[in-house]
């Protein structure tokens, strides 16, 4: 794959550049967001490792920037900051998956090699099925007509499994992608979660696949 890797902590790209060209890919180093920008123009990557935060700026900007344009490509993001809040932000900026640093390399490769396999995420900006119907963009969620109130969470679980439609979400995917915690506590929290999605949306808006995870079924 082509990866490009954003990082101003020299030894942090380095590292993840040499860790992933041995891997068999073709890695782009850059130092900032006006040197990411330029690697994109001269050619899209598949897949994308961004830090979140930048000397130039937010890593955030950037990769809301690739989804306006309408650039699909995964982005890792890689961040100092493992709370729930700064991982929504992520979501909603539109990353895929998220590393705290300081990372096992393992685990990057890990990372790299499952974003990869699932290739470009189209994200529609709205997502009807039945008669709810979701505004990704605006972040606004209907109801035969009616908008219904959801929070940040609550959205956050709905993209995850809408990138996925139609297929299979463990458990610990979506405990590991929105809570970044494997805990009887976030997977009670979990259970509340979409226990008011299908109050807000209508029972059958989430399928439960018994001991496994969750699926929201459809096109």
């Amino acid at each position: 794959m082509r990866i490009l890797v954003v990082d101003d902590e020299h030894d942090v790209s380095d590292l993840v550049g040499r860790a992933l060209q041995r891997e068999g890919h073709l890695v782009r180093l850059a130092g900032s967001l006006a040197e990411a920008e330029a690697a994109v123009v001269d050619a899209v990557p598949e897949l994308v490792v961004l830090d979140m935060v930048l000397d130039d700026g937010s890593g955030l900007d950037l990769c809301k920037g690739f989804r306006r344009r309408g650039l699909h490509m995964p982005v890792l993001l890689l961040t100092a900051h493992g709370e729930v809040p700064r991982r929504l932000e992520g979501f909603d900026a539109g990353a895929d998956d998220f590393l705290a640093k300081p990372f096992a390399i393992a685990e990057l490769r890990a990372r790299v090699r499952a974003l990869g396999r699932r290739g470009p995420i189209l994200r529609p900006a709205i997502a009807t099925f039945g008669e709810i119907e979701l505004d990704l963009t605006a972040r606004r969620a209907r109801r035969a007509g009616a908008e219904v109130p959801v929070t940040a969470r609550e959205w956050a679980v709905l993209e995850l499994l809408l990138v996925r439609r139609g297929r299979l979400v463990t458990r610990g995917d979506i405990l590991e992608s929105v809570w970044g915690d494997g805990s009887d506590a976030a997977s009670a929290s979990l259970d509340v979660i979409v226990a008011r999605i299908r109050r807000k949306l209508g029972s059958d808006a989430i399928r439960t696949v018994r001991g496994e995870g969750y699926a929201i079924d459809g096109d």
